[in-house]
């Protein structure tokens, strides 16, 4: 039959958590070009973020981290099932502050000028208690620097 194949297409595993070199695929939209974070205590608390991550990652959050920019992340999420958000990709590029863990990171939403829930804004605003972005919460939801993760940051978006 024209137009079909028998041969079948490579399937590509990404990693679940994945640490490169270089930031050439990040969006430095407003995290800028330079390493903001160089505070040791602040890279030390960054390291044990991997830690986490890299051990503790939900099957559907996907996060890379680069080796040359610890201050920034980037995360993917796949909508849950059950959910309108079911089998969709979102994608967040993170940014840790040199202060880290004593301020939360930054997060931006890839929203592609879409609004597609009440807590992500088409300019890429996370509104999230525990990025204390959001002012009408408890205060035990907002970030708390002694026991607040970027796991908990993720799986709560």
């Amino acid at each position: 039959m024209e137009g079909t194949s028998t041969e079948q297409r490579p399937v590509y595993k990404f990693e679940q958590y994945d640490s490169v070199s270089g930031t050439k695929d990040f969006n430095y939209h407003k995290f800028g070009k330079t390493a903001k974070v160089t505070n040791k205590e602040a890279i030390k608390s960054i390291m044990k973020e991997w830690k986490i991550l890299r051990k503790h990652l939900p099957e559907s959050i996907f996060v890379r981290v680069y080796e040359e920019r610890v201050d920034l992340m980037r995360a993917v999420i796949i909508g849950a099932q059950g959910t309108p958000y079911h089998n969709g990709l979102f994608f967040f590029d993170i940014s840790f502050p040199n202060d880290y863990p004593n301020t939360p990171p930054s997060v931006h939403y890839h929203s592609y000028g879409l609004r597609l829930n009440p807590n992500l804004y088409w300019n890429g605003y996370v509104c999230l208690s525990l990025l204390n972005t959001w002012n009408y919460c408890e205060e035990t939801e907002k970030w708390n620097p002694a026991e607040s993760t970027i796991l908990q940051v993720l799986v709560s978006i």
